[in-house]
């Protein structure tokens, strides 16, 4: 008996997404639950689970395509009316079967454990995907395993080099002015969704950005001192995010504007904070939502965020995590920036821009000192919030930092 597996309701406003890849090819066994493709939306990569066990029997629709929810886009057969495997033709063929795979898994294994993102990588990179180890769900590759491969082997081989191929002739030189290639491929769903909402931000929103420096020298100084003890209770490592969060809480308490968005000639206030955070995925970045946070301490915000982060890496956000979020906190400083003007995550009216603490020379009591200064960035929708509330509100968050008393004491 055949059965036809359908899109997934894929969340509240999402009607439709991409199939990204096949994870089951026809004459694949198929379990129960187990995952047959894996399904791009706007926001998330989800999998396709089978609701039975059997053999996959044929794909209705590509890789590439686009697919609404409830669609049809694979056929399971039934395990026991599955037409069964041919016997071996003589002993030689089923030596040969032996000693090496069929060619068409030979071929197929490595496209069907990669993303589009990840293969592009490998294209970029000339890199041997079989040999790479995959860190991703289920052993899949991830962009960050290709990038570590490339890299080791930029450093150079960790083995003894094969002996040397006989010696060919002399490639003829390239001549000035030869040709050259290009590649196109087509944009991600994510990623055309992330370029279509960061365009609106900037079309819909009178963007500006504030900024400010902050002193880590407390933040650091008390986190030097308890991070050992708060891993011990706790089991997570204690981050900056905790203390930026506790502080934006803070600020949003005290300047509701921007903790609040524009819905058509009304103004929508929030009495909760939920805070999105940037986090790098290997198909771009998302934002997933800790809710809350107002009412959160600490040791909640470091494990969402650490949850957040493995799963953003493993492919297995949902709608609901990224669904909400009043304010967005993004920080590029992992990635080195000095200094930025993030763009709004709409409808939200502003985000928090965090950068690379690096040793400058500054003055405190008349005297020029090092200390680890960090700039801080506020953009935020000016149709709403004035110059006075972003820059309050910013100033606010930078006296948290350099005095983290004030979070404990609501101050």
């Amino acid at each position: 008996m055949a059965t036809e597996i359908k899109v997934p309701v894929l969340g509240e406003s999402v009607t439709e997404g991409t199939i990204a890849e096949w994870l089951k090819q026809p004459g694949d066994a198929v379990a129960v639950d187990e995952p047959i493709a894996s399904l791009e939306t706007d926001k998330v990569a989800v999998d396709v689970p089978s609701p039975v066990a059997g053999v996959m029997s044929q794909h209705v629709v590509a890789v590439g395509d686009t697919v609404e929810v409830g669609a049809v886009i694979a056929i399971i057969e039934d395990g026991a009316s599955a037409p069964a495997p041919a016997p071996a033709a003589a002993p030689a063929a089923a030596k040969a079967e032996t000693a090496a795979p069929a060619a068409s898994e030979e071929l197929l294994t490595p496209a069907q454990t990669m993303s589009p993102a990840v293969r592009r990588a490998v294209l970029e990179h000339g890199v041997d995907p079989s040999t790479i180890k995959g860190t991703g769900k289920d052993g899949r590759l991830t962009k960050e395993d290709v990038l570590a491969a490339a890299e080791a082997r930029a450093k150079g081989p960790a083995t003894p080099a094969p002996a040397p191929a006989p010696a060919a002739a002399p490639a003829a030189p390239v001549a000035s002015g030869g040709a050259r290639g290009t590649e196109r491929v087509k944009m991600t769903r994510m990623r055309q969704t992330i370029a279509k909402r960061l365009k609106a931000a900037q079309d819909n929103a009178a963007m500006l950005t504030t900024f400010n420096d902050v002193d880590m020298s407390a933040v650091i100084e008390a986190r030097d001192k308890y991070k050992d003890l708060f891993a011990k209770k706790h089991d997570i490592r204690l981050g900056f995010m905790g203390f930026f969060a506790k502080a934006a809480c803070l600020a949003l308490k005290d300047v509701p504007s921007v903790n609040a968005y524009i819905d058509g000639d009304e103004i929508i206030y929030h009495d909760y904070v939920d805070i999105s955070v940037a986090v790098s995925a290997p198909n771009g970045l998302v934002v997933p939502v800790i809710r809350d946070a107002d009412k959160k301490g600490f040791a909640r915000i470091e494990q969402d965020i650490a949850d957040f982060g493995a799963r953003a890496k493993a492919g297995t956000l949902t709608m609901e995590d990224m669904t909400g979020g009043t304010f967005t906190i993004s920080n590029g400083g992992v990635f080195g920036s000095l200094m930025s003007t993030p763009i709004i995550n709409p409808p939200q009216s502003a985000v928090l821009g965090l950068h690379r603490i690096e040793d400058r020379a500054v003055v405190r009591g008349g005297q020029i000192v090092i200390r680890p200064m960090m700039y801080l960035a506020m953009s935020y929708d000016h149709r709403l919030i004035d110059g006075r509330e972003a820059v309050t509100a910013l100033k606010i968050i930078k006296e948290a930092i350099e005095d983290p008393t004030r979070m404990l004491i609501d101050l």
